[in-house]
C-alpha cells in the first residue's frame, strides 16, 4: 500500500474533500432536483475519462448516449429556458455541480487501478487525506465568518450524512467497482436522479417542472444508450 499512498491521498483529497465541498456549496444556489439530475450524468464523465485515460473505445451508440445525457444536463442548468442558452446564462450552483461530478468521475476512474487491499483499508487512506484537506477549508470558512454551529437537527443530519452517504455507500461502491469494474458500477448512479427527484418532492416539497421530466428522460435514456453501445 505504501508505494501507492501519494496517488491514493490525491484521490481521497479530490474525490472526497474537494468534491463534497463544491457539492455542498453548490446546494446553496440550486435545488435538490437539479442536484440529482446533474449528478446522474456522472457516468458520462466516466466514459469520457476512460476514453482519455485508458483509451477505451467509444462506439457511435455511446456517442449518441453521451450527447443526449449532456443535453439533459444543459437543460437543467439553463432552467429549460432557450433565452438562457442564447445568452449562455446558467445557474452558478449547477455549474459547480458539473465541476464536482468531473472530480468524482476522476475518483471512480482511479479506483480502476486500486491496489489489492481491502476496501476498509482503502477507505481509511481516503478518509485521512480528506480530513487533512478539509481542515484548512474549514479554517477559511471560519475566517470568513461563514461557519455555523449545528443545531440539534443539524447534528442529526450530520450524523446521517456521515453514516450513510459518507461511510456505508462509499464502502459498498468501492466493493462494487472491484467486482464489476468502474463502467458497470457507474451505471447505478443512474438511480440517483430518480431517488433525488422523488425525495425532493416528498420531503422538501420542491416543484417538479416539465423540463425536469424531459431532462431526466434524456439523462437516463442517454446513459442507457451508452451502456448498450458498450456491450455491443
Amino acid at each position: 500500500l505504501r508505494p501507492h499512498l501519494p496517488w491514493l491521498a490525491t484521490m481521497g483529497a479530490l474525490g472526497f474533500a474537494v468534491f463534497n465541498a463544491i457539492f455542498y456549496y453548490a446546494a446553496h444556489y440550486t435545488t435538490a432536483v437539479n442536484i440529482g439530475i446533474i449528478q446522474g450524468a456522472m457516468p458520462v464523465f466516466v466514459i469520457l475519462g476512460a476514453l482519455l485515460i485508458y483509451h477505451t473505445p467509444v462506439t457511435r451508440v455511446q456517442i449518441t448516449g453521451v450527447t443526449l445525457t449532456l443535453l439533459g444536463v444543459i437543460m437543467v442548468a439553463s432552467g429549460g429556458s432557450l433565452q438562457r442558452l442564447e445568452t449562455l446564462s446558467f445557474n452558478r450552483g449547477d455549474l459547480l455541480l458539473i465541476l464536482a461530478c468531473v472530480l468524482y468521475a476522476g475518483y471512480v476512474l482511479g479506483l480502476h487501478s486500486r491496489p489489492a487491499v481491502s476496501s476498509l483499508s482503502l477507505f481509511s487512506v481516503f478518509a485521512v487525506a480528506s480530513l487533512l484537506v478539509s481542515i484548512p477549508m474549514a479554517g477559511v470558512e471560519y475566517a470568513l465568518g461563514l461557519s455555523l454551529w449545528p443545531t440539534p437537527t443539524g447534528w442529526l443530519i450530520t450524523g446521517l450524512v456521515i453514516l450513510f452517504p459518507s461511510f456505508i455507500s462509499q464502502l459498498t461502491f468501492m466493493k462494487g467497482v472491484a467486482l464489476i469494474g468502474p463502467g458497470r458500477a457507474s451505471v447505478f448512479v443512474n438511480l440517483v436522479p430518480v431517488f433525488a427527484a422523488l425525495l425532493a418532492i416528498l420531503i422538501l416539497g420542491e416543484p417538479f417542472h416539465a423540463y425536469h421530466a424531459l431532462a431526466l428522460a434524456l439523462v437516463l435514456g442517454g446513459i442507457g444508450l451508452a451502456e448498450r453501445g458498450k456491450k455491443g
